[in-house]
């Protein structure tokens, strides 16, 4: 696992950075990188605590037996306070820093500097998922530990509910999808956490779909417009790409959660578990930030396609002549996205509707899972709530911005300005660390250069032993240098020397 961890995340860096002579996008390339490391970083140690841990039950031979069913195996022998804790923990930091979680999740929205369709499958279906696959695999590990369960879903509500408010304000159309995509993977990391494993997963399944349709969307809509992706020069496109504006219908209406589209099943089997689930700590918590979340998640993504599909088009002139439907090569896919996006999550319809929720048949007898014994009325209580917070989501993004008629979303931005700068600038998170890690450490770096390196190193010890080296063979040339006259002369004064010494 650990080696495709690594290898998928130097090929991101690499696409990311795809346009390497773009200064902008390869720093994000080498953002991501770093960041990706100092979650590696506590993904490798967890990994040497648990083999030195798991040592001792085989000996010398534990080298070649550190697999999953080994570990497994022997997971319940394993002291919780002192091996299982740390090393969930540690686990949990590289799933950070992969599945951008609080506070690891800074690269993600950067990445949005790579091609459109590497955003699409890495960065919102395969590679930021892979934390998410890893707790939901060793679940029998971190079930073992209910203070890291709840710190699992407490990291992951409070990332979705983070990006949520700093999506509600973003302007540029792949930023928007990616700070939703950090929202969703807390989103998946709260039923992980709260032992919905089944559910996680299932909601990770159901996001590829419906997120991979919103970039590729996305992707199209860029295409069309002369590759711009300011959403405030848009406007009105729906007549104009009716495919590609259909399709994120579809999926906008997916990442709501509106029945029966494949988003509905997958996140309210996660409200379900965090509504009803009291073996970790602060379950109805979560399901109040989930709830919140939801309805921010709903908001944010209809007043995004309100303002590229409805109103008038606030493009200038010469883009507006050359707006055109993408060719097939990028329709088709688009259409197979959108049907996945609708029927996708139908293989987890929920008992309470008629139906038999056959992925979680499927997948539970391979995962560590909570079982909740409930009415199809106890099923429908939270699920009535989702919907019903979605629903006013849209409603007040439709009043708000639907056909570019209401001056009340310029009047909240100019009353709430500060706050408004704040969130549409991430919270300044970016400066924050900017202060406090990136200038101390270039600070330190240019101290060690200049006095350690340079200065110690260099000049002293190298340059230093050099120039002595010079200085004693340039004494030693002035008395060995081949005449004759000046050896006599160095005779006849020692000899003098030697007398008066002797004779006195």
């Amino acid at each position: 696992m650990f080696v495709g961890w690594e290898g998928v995340g130097l090929c991101s860096y690499l696409l990311i950075g795809f346009w390497f002579e773009d200064s902008q996008k390869a720093f994000a390339g080498r953002k991501a990188f770093i960041v990706n490391r100092i979650g590696d970083f506590g993904f490798l140690l967890g990994m040497f605590w648990l083999f030195m841990a798991l040592k001792g039950k085989v000996g010398d031979t534990a080298v070649i037996e550190l697999s999953y069913d080994f570990i497994q195996k022997h997971a319940a022998s394993l002291d919780v306070a002192t091996v299982v804790t740390p090393v969930c923990l540690l686990f949990f930091v590289g799933a950070m820093g992969k599945s951008a979680q609080i506070p690891l999740y800074v690269w993600l929205p950067d990445a949005m500097a790579g091609p459109t369709p590497v955003s699409a499958l890495i960065h919102a279906a395969t590679m930021v998922t892979a934390g998410v696959y890893m707790v939901a695999k060793l679940g029998f590990l971190y079930h073992l530990s209910p203070f890291v369960m709840a710190w699992v879903a407490a990291f992951g509500a409070g990332t979705a509910l983070w990006s949520a408010s700093i999506a509600v304000v973003q302007s540029d159309l792949k930023k928007i999808l990616a700070y939703s995509t950090v929202s969703q993977l807390g989103y998946m990391f709260v039923g992980v956490g709260l032992g919905a494993t089944t559910a996680g997963v299932f909601h990770l399944m159901t996001h590829a779909f419906f997120k991979a349709a919103l970039f590729l969307g996305a992707g199209s809509v860029m295409h069309a417009m002369s590759n711009e992706g300011n959403v405030w020069k848009m406007g009105g496109l729906f007549r104009k790409i009716p495919i590609t504006a259909g399709v994120m219908l579809v999926a906008t209406l997916a990442i709501m959660g509106m029945f029966p589209f494949s988003g509905f099943f997958s996140k309210d089997e996660i409200l379900l578990s965090a509504f009803y689930n009291h073996s970790v700590p602060g379950g109805r918590l979560y399901w109040i930030i989930g709830l919140v979340t939801a309805g921010l998640t709903s908001f944010y993504m209809w007043r995004m396609y309100f303002v590229v599909f409805t109103g008038k088009c606030r493009a200038d002139e010469e883009t507006q002549h050359h707006i055109h439907e993408s060719p097939p090569s990028m329709t088709v896919p688009l259409i197979v996205l959108a049907l996945l996006s609708l029927v996708g999550g139908w293989v987890g319809w929920p008992h309470a509707l008629g139906g038999h929720n056959s992925f979680h048949a499927f997948l539970g007898p391979a995962t560590q899972n909570i079982h909740l014994e409930l009415t199809a009325a106890q099923e429908l209580i939270p699920m009535a709530f989702a919907l019903a917070v979605g629903i006013v989501g849209f409603a007040i993004a439709w009043f708000m911005y639907a056909g570019g008629r209401s001056t009340l979303p310029d009047r909240l931005e100019k009353a709430l300005k500060p706050v408004h700068e704040a969130a549409y600038r991430a919270w300044r998170v970016d400066e924050l660390y900017d202060l406090v890690i990136v200038r101390p450490v270039k600070g330190m770096a240019w101290l060690f250069h200049r006095v350690v390196d340079y200065f110690l190193i260099d000049l002293v010890l190298v340059n230093g032993v050099g120039l002595l080296v010079q200085g004693i063979g340039k004494l030693l040339r002035f008395f060995q240098n081949g005449q004759v006259q000046r050896y006599a002369v160095g005779m006849v004064i020692g000899l003098a020397a030697i007398m008066y010494y002797v004779m006195r």
